[in-house]
């Protein structure tokens, strides 16, 4: 695989970020060009390892080692081929995925993991500017025709794999562009929307038809879209966010994530958002309840707007700084990381639960929060609140970046009935078919909040699931 020496003779390099003086006036996404020539480097970092257990941290699937060894030679279009033979969206993953696939590396046992996502975004991109990448229309139509609901990224990829194989797919999503998270979750300095407008462009091309701003099971009862495709594919994702269950949540100044971040990505986009109804944190002090990616948006986004201070806070201990005994190669490590939002400002703590929220005339002003410790109990870890840590402190803005519980049950689920698991989510079987014939679901719909890495996955499984079910047979590949 590449140099079999690579591993010995370079070391790790990533991409610079752009300095956080400049990069924290403007939306553009934090990282500086790579130069293409230490990516060969790189490549050939990926050593001859026998099992490549970066195959089995890639829920895709993504070859790795072969196209680490086709850069490294230089032939650059069979690298993209093999890339896309299992990714839909290398340009989104490239940016956005944790790269679960680094940490099994089998070269990070006891040195700096390959550069994987950096060597697959950077493929993906010379493929856009040399051309690479064009629309695949069908060769023939099946007159067949699927409905997706929900168009991230898991119903992006079933829409773009079944219109490959000759369905008449049309995407329905509730928002008034499509997208999904990708679109309106994703901060633009994570991702600057164009990457995902020329994506669309393609997929339109080949016989996607999008249709956004219909909430399906609101606008329109999923029942009817029954009678109107052969086939359907649930992809709403996990957007029932957790709430803060305490005395003041209903003040004014108290906001999920979700209500936050949509708004920038929107005025960014042009959309005139009149001040009156814009969430901003200019000016303001900002507490994040939340330590996870999410957290993280929330808080670029906030220095961003101009926020005189930003407080993170998280229920749980800080994580430790390298691997604990309990956490092995080549499973993920839990460790303690400091993202570019991070590096911007802000102050990040620990083991804090919020008691109530206090404020004047129905406006927030203050967090009242206890510090909490985690001890062991008969074999489980037990939260207990610690004497006399109670503490208070002054907040204007306060965003809910805890996680989410699942899909929302009212509006499509409830109509369809379908059969959900003991966590909530939609049951499906092997195929990622409901217990509703005929109708599909993949991504965080049914595996609860995860990542866009298992989305794309999911999406592909279910379209050769939907076309098998057309078909009778698919050719589809089969890659998670």
């Amino acid at each position: 695989m590449a140099k079999p020496t690579g591993f010995m003779e370079f070391n790790r390099q990533s991409p610079a970020r752009r300095p956080v003086p400049e990069r924290v006036h403007d939306w553009l996404e934090v990282y500086e060009d790579f130069p293409r020539e230490r990516l060969n480097e790189q490549a050939a970092r990926c050593m001859d390892c026998g099992i490549p257990f970066c195959h089995q941290g890639c829920p895709l699937g993504n070859i790795i080692p072969d196209w680490n060894d086709l850069v490294y030679r230089d032939r650059w279009h069979e690298a993209i081929d093999r890339l896309h033979a299992t990714n839909n969206f290398p340009e989104f993953t490239g940016r956005l995925c944790p790269a679960p696939c680094e940490a099994a590396c089998v070269l990070g046992i006891n040195n700096d993991a390959v550069t994987i996502k950096q060597v697959e975004l950077t493929i993906i991109e010379r493929a856009w500017e040399e051309g690479w990448v064009a629309p695949q229309p069908p060769a023939a139509r099946t007159g067949k025709t699927v409905a997706v609901i929900g168009s991230g990224p898991a119903g992006l990829a079933c829409a773009q794999q079944l219109a490959r194989a000759g369905h008449a797919v049309t995407l329905f999503e509730r928002d008034d562009r499509i997208g999904g998270l990708l679109r309106y979750g994703i901060p633009d300095f994570k991702m600057e929307k164009r990457f995902l407008d020329r994506r669309l462009a393609q997929m339109e091309a080949e016989g996607v038809t999008f249709r956004a701003g219909v909430n399906i099971g609101v606008d329109l009862d999923i029942r009817e879209l029954q009678t109107q495709f052969d086939a359907l594919c649930l992809a709403g994702g996990a957007t029932a966010a957790r709430d803060l269950d305490v005395p003041g949540r209903d003040l004014q100044g108290v906001y999920y994530a979700m209500q936050y971040l949509p708004m920038q990505n929107k005025r960014n986009a042009g959309d005139e958002i009149p001040d009156s109804a814009f969430i901003s944190a200019k000016g303001k002090r900002v507490i994040i309840l939340g330590g996870g990616d999410t957290g993280a948006d929330c808080l670029g986004t906030a220095h961003r707007q101009g926020a005189s201070e930003v407080l993170q806070y998280e229920l749980l201990p800080r994580p430790p700084a390298t691997r604990p005994p309990a956490n092995p190669w080549p499973t993920w490590p839990n460790i303690y990381r400091v993202s570019a939002a991070h590096e911007e400002g802000g102050v990040r703590d620990y083991s804090i639960m919020t008691k109530h929220l206090s404020g004047e005339n129905g406006v927030l002003k203050k967090l009242h929060a206890v510090r909490v410790d985690f001890v062991n109990e008969g074999g489980r870890q037990v939260m207990k609140e610690v004497e006399g840590s109670e503490f208070e402190v002054e907040v204007d803005l306060l965003l809910l970046a805890m996680g989410f519980l699942g899909p929302e049950k009212p509006g499509m689920l409830s109509q369809l009935g379908v059969e959900l698991t003991e966590r909530g989510n939609v049951k499906a079987d092997e195929s990622k078919m409901t217990s509703v014939p005929g109708v599909f679901t993949a991504g965080d719909m049914t595996r609860g909040q995860s990542l866009i890495v298992w989305a794309i996955a999911e999406g592909r499984q279910a379209a050769r699931g939907i076309d098998r079910y057309l078909m009778g047979e698919t050719a589809l590949p089969d890659t998670c």
